[in-house]
C-alpha cells in the first residue's frame, strides 16, 4: 500500500510484509506534512484503536466521555506539545475509533531519570527488558543521541538518566499498544515521535520481547534529504523541513 500526501517524498524499504497487527507511525512533532501523512494512513488502515504518545490516561478518559477530542477540555495548550492545529487532521481521521493513552506523566519520567526505568515501571519491567542493562554499544549510542538532542549542553553524568527515561517511555508505549490490542483487536496504530518508532531499540524492539507473535511495522518520517542513518525503520517517509527557531538557542542565552 502506498500513501501519498502533497509535497511528501516517500522512500520504501524492500520486502515489506502485508497486513500488520501494529503499525507504528513516527513523526517530527512540529512538521505538518507528517501529520497529514498519519491521517491518510489511519484512513486507509481503518485501525481498531489508535495509541497516542501525546495523550495521558486522564486525557483519554475525558476524550472517551465526550466522544471527541476537545483541546481545551484535555488541557492541550499546557501539555508541552506543538499547537493542536497540527494534530487536528490526525484526530479527525481517527473519528470514533478508540483513542488509547500512550503518554507517560512527567513526574514518572523524572523519576525514571533518577531511579531507573525498571523501578518506576513496576512489576512488568522484565517483560519489556527493563530489568537488564543495555548492551554497552547501544548505551553509548543512546547517550550520544541524547547529548546531540540536547545540543551537547547536558553534563555527561546526566546522560545515563536520560537514556533510562527514554527506555521508560518506550516501555509505556509498548504496554499501551498491547493493552489496545487486547481490548480492541488489531490492527492498532501508534502515533509517536521517530525516536520511539525506530525498529532497532524503540517500541518495536520491546514488542518483540513482550509479544513475539505480533506482526509489527514501523514507519519513520524524517525531513529531507534522506541519509543512511535515517533508516532504522521498515519504511522511511521524507517531507520538506519546516522553518523553526534554532532549538539550541535557549542553551546559549544568559
Amino acid at each position: 500500500m502506498r500513501f501519498l500526501v502533497p509535497a511528501v517524498v516517500i522512500a520504501f524499504s524492500a520486502g515489506l510484509a502485508g497486513a500488520q497487527d501494529v503499525v507504528i507511525i513516527g513523526e517530527v512533532h512540529d512538521n505538518p506534512a507528517h501529520h497529514l501523512t498519519q491521517a491518510e494512513m489511519i484512513r486507509d488502515l481503518s485501525p481498531s484503536a489508535v495509541v497516542f504518545e501525546m495523550i495521558l490516561p486522564e486525557q483519554a478518559t475525558i476524550i472517551a466521555q465526550m466522544g471527541r477530542v476537545d483541546p481545551e477540555a484535555i488541557g492541550w495548550a499546557d501539555s508541552g506539545w506543538p499547537a493542536f492545529d497540527l494534530y487536528q487532521p490526525v484526530f479527525d481521521a481517527v473519528g470514533a475509533v478508540p483513542i488509547v493513552a500512550g503518554g507517560a506523566p512527567q513526574t514518572e519520567v523524572r523519576r525514571a531519570i533518577s531511579d531507573g526505568a525498571a523501578a518506576v515501571f513496576g512489576p512488568d519491567a522484565a517483560r519489556f527488558g527493563l530489568d537488564h542493562p543495555l548492551d554497552p554499544a547501544e548505551q553509548a549510542a543512546r547517550e550520544a543521541g541524547q547529548a546531540e538532542a540536547h545540543c551537547d549542553a547536558l553534563p555527561p553524568e546526566m546522560l545515563p538518566g536520560m537514556v533510562e527515561a527514554q527506555r521508560f517511555r518506550d516501555a509505556v508505549l509498548a504496554r499501551a499498544v498491547l493493552e489496545a490490542v487486547e481490548a480492541h483487536g488489531t490492527p492498532v496504530v501508534l502515533i509517536t515521535g521517530n525516536g520511539h518508532a525506530r525498529a532497532d531499540w524503540g517500541v518495536l524492539a520491546l514488542l518483540a520481547l513482550a509479544a513475539a507473535g505480533l506482526e509489527v511495522e514501523t514507519i519513520g518520517q524524517i525531513e529531507g534529504p534522506l541519509a543512511e542513518d535515517d533508516r532504522p525503520f521498515d519504511r522511511v517517509l521524507v517531507a520538506p523541513p519546516v522553518d523553526r527557531d534554532d532549538p539550541c538557542a535557549v542553551f546559549s542565552q544568559g
